[in-house]
């Protein structure tokens, strides 16, 4: 404020001539202004040059090997008649894939049914929001012993099975294994991933991945697809609030790794999504609103859902 009001001075003292009376009073306004601007920039500096080291966690590499490499998939569902068999058909058509699991939040369509036809294991979550579908999909897939771990995921087939390869080469390094769309050679340019929140996704990830210094690279904090150890995942969906809306998947970044779990990122493929958006990719503004909200609930805590 106090730079502008120096540059603004420039009207009166060339129109009106007052060059001798406002010259000084400019100069030492923009001066003035400069100071705390240096003096910012200066400790900012110091802490990345000489603080920065000292703040980041001395954590060694994991390696834990996987014991099964099978999975169960659980995709949440919403009005996705027109794609979920064929996303059904794609998980379970994988050699790694146990068994699929869909979730519908309480469609009014025909997403249910198709779903059971293709033959998934079927759930109608009455309670509506996209927080309480994702929970509901971990909930029920935590439930089968038999695999080591939950591949989440969605049913309008933007995303494939077949990199389910490529999340489980990172899962002997991570307790949770995040899916960027956010590699340009992986994912299609026209999708519901507009560049505005192409981008968006990348600030929003880089403040978490500030809040948490030296936990994880964070790119994407907006995709559905990850996979999820079961020893982990049990114990954290304790800590996750359901009642999480849209922002529900940067919510559940920010408490796995505030509860200490290791978090790896992995670029997968990002396809159109069959059918139309109903989530926070609807248009540009209805991403912002939902970036904003993913940005408070980092800040200011996530327990005003409650």
């Amino acid at each position: 404020m106090t730079y502008l009001l120096g540059v603004v001075l420039v009207i009166p003292r060339y129109l009106l001539g007052l060059h001798a009376l406002l010259d000084p009073v400019a100069a030492w306004l923009v001066w003035y202004s400069g100071v705390p601007i240096m003096l910012g920039l200066a400790l900012a500096l110091f802490d990345l040059l000489v603080l920065f080291g000292s703040k980041k966690p001395d954590i060694p590499v994991r390696f834990e090997p996987v014991r099964r490499r099978r999975v169960t998939v659980a995709l949440t569902a919403y009005n996705d008649e027109d794609s979920i068999a064929g996303a059904v058909e794609d998980f379970l058509a994988h050699p790694l894939v146990e068994r699929v699991i869909v979730v519908s939040n309480n469609s009014s369509d025909q997403t249910f049914e198709r779903a059971q036809a293709a033959g998934a294991i079927t759930f109608n979550e009455m309670a509506p929001g996209y927080g309480r579908c994702v929970y509901r999909c971990l909930e029920e897939g935590v439930k089968y012993l038999d695999t080591e771990f939950v591949v989440l995921c969605e049913g309008d087939s933007t995303f494939r099975a077949y990199d389910i390869e490529k999340l489980l080469a990172y899962a002997p390094h991570a307790d949770i294994v995040n899916g960027t769309r956010t590699v340009e050679p992986l994912r299609q340019y026209i999708t519901q991933l507009s560049t505005f929140m192409y981008y968006g996704n990348i600030f929003v990830g880089k403040l978490l991945e500030a809040k948490h210094l030296g936990r994880g690279t964070i790119t994407d904090v907006g995709t559905t697809y990850k996979l999820c150890r079961t020893d982990a995942l049990i114990p954290l969906l304790r800590r996750l609030n359901p009642a999480v809306n849209l922002e529900f998947n940067a919510h559940f970044l920010d408490t796995a790794l505030g509860n200490g779990l290791i978090l790896l990122e992995c670029p997968i493929t990002f396809h159109p999504r069959i059918g139309v958006s109903k989530g926070g990719n609807v248009n540009n503004w209805r991403g912002f609103v939902v970036g904003m909200r993913m940005i408070l609930g980092m800040l200011g805590g996530w327990k005003r859902y409650a």
